[in-house]
């Protein structure tokens, strides 16, 4: 991960190739380390009684314990340091692209959820409104190790989870009472009532961004004001980087450590939710980057549309389950679910995204990577 993000393809090289050619060898092999972090983390909770609970006893918001929390910070902070917060600018500036994020997040992902729960869960209301529930709660977090993975833009990616941010608090409860109580009555279905504030989603979202957001941005103003900018870029990120992978391979231990009994004791309901979430960030993922390109943005910001766009914020999504329906409920069960689906989906979109940038981003006549930067 640490090299996927710091060397990017020499100019007039083939993206994919040399840059899954010069990964480190922790990086190289990162879906094996991902596997058997989710096999660790199962083995951890069957292994050890009541750990889930010594886990979970400690908790920064209602529903996230604190070691999710260090892991979380542990994963985002060096690759929120690495951003250029002078460039950012230039990224506002770009109306398309923040258009069609705003659009995919806060009307096509909702409403794609809500289809995929009903149709593929008609039978299941815990589970479909946990899903719901997911799809509402846009990603601001692990969705800067897909980008930064898959060679998006850094900056592009802090300004759409930024925005992301600010429209989770402003909408996640106006859209939760559409979704679940407004559209259903419309449609004849049955609903459910989700009443939160927006303080209480503000405090988790302060949380989970703007504490390793502020610790990034602050590391690399004191480091290039003390230092230089080569030395922060070359000498001090290199150092930092790899944090990154060991945040994400801590966390989906703990991850699945705190789950593990009831994923080996519902395998069935496991799988059931698993499948609209499958096809969720497919769609979402496809459509996005599709769309991307259709409009003109370059490879950088077109995979972080795409990886922003279907990514989700589990950490909210499972905090807002359990605090409204309890932790045994089959509401937090479909959140817990979510981003042990998602880890292994995106990871294999991030191949899928640089085995597309090298097919169609380096041809005579394409969209030349990285334009719109």
């Amino acid at each position: 991960m640490s090299d996927v993000v710091s060397r990017r393809a020499a100019p007039g090289s083939v993206p994919g190739g040399p840059v899954m050619a010069h990964l480190r060898l922790a990086d190289r092999f990162l879906p094996v380390w991902i596997i058997a972090a989710m096999v660790a983390g199962i083995g951890l909770g069957r292994a050890v009684p009541g750990l889930n609970r010594h886990l979970d006893a400690i908790q920064v918001t209602s529903g996230t314990s604190l070691p999710i929390f260090i892991g979380l910070l542990v994963m985002m902070y060096p690759v929120l340091a690495k951003v250029r917060y002078g460039q950012i600018g230039a990224v506002t500036r770009d109306r398309r692209m923040l258009a069609l994020s705003l659009v995919l997040n806060w009307l096509v992902g909702p409403a794609v959820m809500f289809a995929l729960a009903w149709l593929l869960l008609p039978g299941q209301p815990t589970y479909r409104t946990g899903l719901i529930i997911v799809g509402l709660a846009r990603c601001i977090a692990m969705v800067l190790i897909w980008n930064d993975l898959s060679c998006g833009d850094r900056e592009a990616a802090a300004v759409l989870v930024a925005l992301n941010s600010l429209f989770q608090i402003l909408m996640f409860s106006v859209l939760g009472y559409f979704y679940l109580e407004v559209l259903p009555g419309w449609l004849g279905l049955s609903t459910v009532g989700l009443h939160l504030s927006m303080g209480r989603i503000a405090g988790t979202v302060g949380i989970f961004l703007g504490v390793p957001l502020v610790a990034g941005f602050l590391t690399r103003i004191i480091g290039e004001r003390a230092r230089g900018r080569d030395w922060y870029e070359n000498r001090l990120l290199p150092r930092l980087g790899p944090f990154a992978l060991y945040g994400l391979l801590y966390t989906i231990v703990i991850l699945f450590a705190l789950q593990g009994h009831t994923i080996a004791t519902h395998p069935g309901d496991v799988a059931r939710i698993a499948l609209p979430l499958l096809a969720y960030f497919v769609i979402m993922w496809f459509g996005s980057f599709l769309l991307g390109r259709a409009i003109g943005l370059g490879y950088e910001r077109t995979a972080t549309v795409a990886f922003t766009a279907a990514g989700n914020n589990f950490e909210l999504a499972i905090a807002v389950a359990i605090g409204v329906f309890g932790v045994t409920s089959g509401q937090a069960l479909a959140g817990v679910v979510g981003p042990l689906i998602e880890v292994p989906v995106l990871v294999t979109l991030v191949y899928v995204a640089l085995w597309a940038r090298q097919r169609s981003y380096r041809r005579p006549g394409s969209v030349k990577a990285g334009a719109g930067r």
